[in-house]
């Protein structure tokens, strides 16, 4: 078994893929299914051929609750400062300053796409470092 891809429901295709598209994804594919709701797959380059976010917009549906089960996706990038300043370019703003869960750590810090949804931003550190994503390392 592996984990395939994540969806989130959405509210606004061009806005949602425009935000995803500002941290590096690439839009794989539009699916309609029949005259409910459309599917778009997206990816980050490095990903192999499957896409690993769904979003799906359900016709005629205006808004979502997120709940108080779901955490975040994570994502990561090689120079955390640069990243925000791109994404700052175009509206993104981080919910707090970078920083680090433990001394030593990697920094980390979230953003919220359209729909409300946090994405944890992860600084890559040195190959060999105990604190790589999914090292359970990261925060919740």
């Amino acid at each position: 078994m592996a984990l395939i891809h994540t969806c989130y429901r959405i509210t606004d295709i061009d806005r949602s893929v425009a935000f995803y598209r500002a941290l590096g994804f690439e839009e794989r594919s539009r699916i309609p299914i029949r005259d409910e709701a459309i599917n778009v797959f997206l990816h980050q380059p490095g990903d192999g051929d499957g896409p690993r976010l769904e979003l799906t917009y359900n016709f005629g549906v205006e808004s979502y609750e997120i709940g108080t089960g779901y955490g975040h996706i994570a994502i990561t990038s090689p120079d955390l400062d640069a990243t925000l300043e791109q994404l700052a370019t175009q509206g993104i703003e981080p919910e707090r300053p970078p920083y680090s869960i433990r001394e030593g750590g990697s920094r980390i810090c979230f953003v919220r796409d359209p729909d409300g949804y946090r994405i944890e931003v992860i600084e890559r550190i040195p190959a060999g470092s105990i604190d790589q994503p999914g090292s359970g390392q990261s925060a919740t």
